[in-house]
């Protein structure tokens, strides 16, 4: 059938069931009837009825009556029995039998005429086993619960991926994937908030709004303030605010909060996503990477009850263990076969990178171009989560430089499943670097650069009362959904932003 011919169909369908909803609500007689009825007696829920009464036998009774709702997802209407399976929320699902010995030649005509499939329905009666070994409740009452008046997607039938992402209140009716990618992401946020807990973390929560942005190089939304007659940025990152509740004595604090970035989009990045910052006094990178590992480790036994997660397409990955923690200059050198140093020229890099076939970065400066060409030769390379150490200074504004090797700064990527999951730094605490870093910044903003920071007069005042040294690290939960899973970064958001 042709697209057209769908619409066309469906607005059919439509129109019989608006007429259907038409009848349902003359003939209500009272505020629990119609079509859409505020309450009914509901005494049940499919999953308990299932954990309950799951070990029945074939055609075996119990003398027990219930009374539950659920979606008619199918329906089989013959002579003097019709059934009807009627799925929950979770997915579980049990058989409604509505004969007419049991209903009377009136109820049983009115659920062939009426119910159809996607409708809530209630039904109470005894709770049985078919002939065939199925769950079932004889029923002796039902009535529609909300009447639906577009018809569900073929159960049968994968949905496109931009049919999920598009309509995903169908994906997670009809696709147990998707009911337990949600599942799993509640399960993650629980188990990272317990483990920080546990540490004695504090979670806050920062402004979304901000006058100016700042705590990661990204390019921000711009909106307007009526009241404060004035632009205003969502937020790239909870940074400067989380440190700010360090100096005031809040010591470990994190965040999981949505940032903003007004940035591509494709299977690793979204505009929109949640993010985990966590910053904690008197620790450094290395403490910070290893909370990291316990915070993903413990996520990953949440999900799958190892460290050995499976992913959707069947692939074991291991999560487990002690992970690598390598120099990014030094496996860019042994990768590329050209020994790079901080001090390497940016000429010479540039000259690399043009053999390599990369394109030079849109403000082409030392980092930027060791990050390119670290890309390039090194990041595929990995099957193993891996701690990529010791990154280049000017392209980490808020990083402290490293206590013995110039140039770099003391900071980290994590990589796992070939893309950057979490990032963590010994966090630079000194208020008269912060803002030398912080003028540089605004310099090559001045020169077209849409992702420097700007110069934070408040945060600089935050810094000058006196900010403790500390570690901090900032991790996405797409991200990490996706490490466990296996899924794409639009499949691991349950609304995710498209056109």
């Amino acid at each position: 059938m042709t697209e057209n011919g769908d619409e066309t169909d469906i607005s059919e369908q439509k129109a019989v069931r608006l007429a259907k909803r038409e009848r349902l609500i003359a003939e209500r007689t009272d505020a629990a009837g119609g079509a859409y009825p505020v309450t009914l007696p509901i005494t049940d829920t499919i999953p308990g009825l299932r954990e309950r009464f799951g070990g029945l036998q074939a055609g075996e009774e119990t003398g027990v009556t219930a009374a539950v709702a659920g979606r008619v997802v199918f329906s089989r209407n013959t002579g003097k029995l019709c059934f009807a399976s009627l799925q929950a929320g979770d997915g579980s699902r049990i058989q409604a039998m509505v004969s007419l010995a049991a209903v009377g030649e009136e109820q049983l005509a009115r659920w062939k005429e009426l119910v159809d499939l996607g409708d809530h329905v209630f039904v109470s009666g005894e709770v049985i086993s078919s002939r065939r070994g199925e769950l079932s409740i004889m029923v002796s009452e039902w009535a529609i619960a909300s009447k639906a008046l577009l018809p569900l997607p073929n159960l049968y039938t994968e949905l496109s991926e931009e049919s999920r992402v598009r309509s995903r209140f169908l994906d997670l009716i009809v696709r147990e994937q998707a009911r337990e990618t949600v599942r799993a992401r509640a399960k993650v946020n629980s188990s990272i908030r317990a483990t920080l807990d546990a540490r004695g973390f504090v979670e806050v929560e920062t402004p979304a709004l901000q006058i100016q942005h700042g705590g990661a190089s990204a390019r921000p939304f711009v909106t307007r303030s009526n009241a404060f007659g004035a632009d205003l940025y969502l937020r790239i990152a909870t940074e400067l605010f989380l440190k700010r509740a360090v100096v005031g004595g809040i010591e470990r604090v994190y965040e999981i909060g949505r940032i903003f970035r007004n940035e591509g989009a494709d299977s690793t990045h979204s505009p929109e996503f949640a993010m985990l910052e966590a910053y904690q006094a008197y620790t450094d990178y290395h403490g910070i990477a290893d909370l990291t590992q316990e915070l993903i480790q413990r996520a990953a036994i949440a999900v799958s009850g190892s460290t050995t997660v499976t992913w959707a397409d069947g692939t074991e990955y291991d999560l487990g263990g002690q992970w690598d923690r390598v120099s990014m200059y030094e496996s860019l050198s042994a990768a590329s076969g050209v020994q790079i140093t901080p001090q390497t020229p940016l000429t010479q890099l540039e000259a690399l990178g043009e053999k390599a076939g990369i394109d030079a970065p849109a403000h082409p400066i030392h980092g930027k171009w060791v990050e390119e060409l670290w890309e390039h030769f090194v990041k595929d390379s990995f099957t193993r989560p891996t701690f990529v150490m010791d990154l280049p200074l000017d392209t980490s504004p808020l990083v402290r430089e490293h206590r013995s090797i110039p140039g770099v700064v003391e900071k980290w990527d994590l990589y796992v499943r070939g893309f950057e999951l979490a990032t963590g730094y010994s966090e630079l605490v000194d208020p008269v670097i912060q803002r030398e870093r912080f003028v540089e910044q605004a310099r090559l903003a001045a020169r077209g650069d849409l992702e420097a920071m700007t110069v934070d007069e408040e945060f600089l005042r935050a810094m000058e009362h006196g900010m403790p040294p500390m570690g901090g690290m900032g991790m996405g939960i797409d991200r990490l959904l996706m490490a466990i899973t296996g899924l794409g970064i639009r499949e691991t958001i349950l609304f995710p932003l498209v056109k």
